[in-house]
């Protein structure tokens, strides 16, 4: 059962209102079937570039290798 499902069930709703309520009120949509915040925040922001920077360390330390597992 979906959270929408759940919620809808639980309020005794249509599930129209329900999407309406996560997206206007919560500031959330939906993606490939998941419900994710419609902006992020500055620090999951900041953990992306990091997240990145250390990948892109990875790879100029390992090219050969790196290029060799793709």
């Amino acid at each position: 059962m979906s959270t929408e499902d759940s919620e809808r069930n639980t309020l005794t709703i249509s599930t129209e209102h329900v999407h309406h309520i996560i997206d206007e009120y919560l500031g959330m949509r939906k993606l490939y079937a998941k419900w994710v915040p419609r902006e992020l925040t500055v620090d999951q922001k900041q953990r992306r570039v990091d997240d990145w920077e250390q990948c892109l360390k990875m790879i100029k330390r390992n090219i050969p290798e790196f290029c060799v597992d793709m």
